[in-house]
C-alpha cells in the first residue's frame, strides 16, 4: 500500500521559513517524480513545485520561484519543500504527490498518489 505522509507545517510569521517533508512508502520512490501542491480555503488546488525522478530537474510556480526549494533524498524516500520569505498568501494545506512518469508534471491529474496534507499558516 502506497503512503505519503507530510510533516513540518505550522504557524509562522510573514518573512519566516518552514521546511515540509514528505515520507513515502510502498512504491519505488526513485522511479517517481514528486510534486507539492497547495489548496487555500475557497480556492482550487494549485501546483507549487516538482522534482524529476533523478532530482536533476526542478519546476516551480511563478508565485514561489526564488523563495521555495524542492529537493529529494532517494535513500530516505523523502521529498522536501524549503519555504523561505513566506507571505500570508502562502497560507494553505500543502500536499505531496507522486507522479509515475517521473517528469515532474504541473497537472495534478498526472499524479497517482497523494498525501493527506499539512497546514501552513502565515500570519501578517
Amino acid at each position: 500500500q502506497v503512503q505519503l505522509a507530510e510533516s513540518g507545517g505550522g504557524l509562522v510569521q510573514a518573512g519566516g521559513s518552514l521546511r515540509l517533508s514528505c515520507a513515502a512508502s510502498g512504491l519505488t520512490f526513485s522511479s517517481y517524480a514528486l510534486g507539492w501542491f497547495r489548496q487555500a480555503p475557497g480556492k482550487e488546488r494549485e501546483f507549487v513545485a516538482a522534482i524529476t525522478w533523478s532530482g536533476h530537474n526542478t519546476y516551480y510556480a511563478g508565485s514561489v520561484r526564488g523563495r521555495f526549494t524542492i529537493s529529494r533524498d532517494n535513500a530516505k524516500n523523502t521529498v522536501y519543500l524549503q519555504m523561505n520569505s513566506l507571505k500570508p498568501e502562502d497560507t494553505a494545506v500543502y500536499y505531496c504527490a507522486a507522479e509515475p512518469l517521473g517528469v515532474g508534471a504541473r497537472e495534478s491529474s498526472n499524479y497517482d498518489y497523494w498525501g493527506q496534507g499539512t497546514q501552513v499558516t502565515v500570519s501578517s
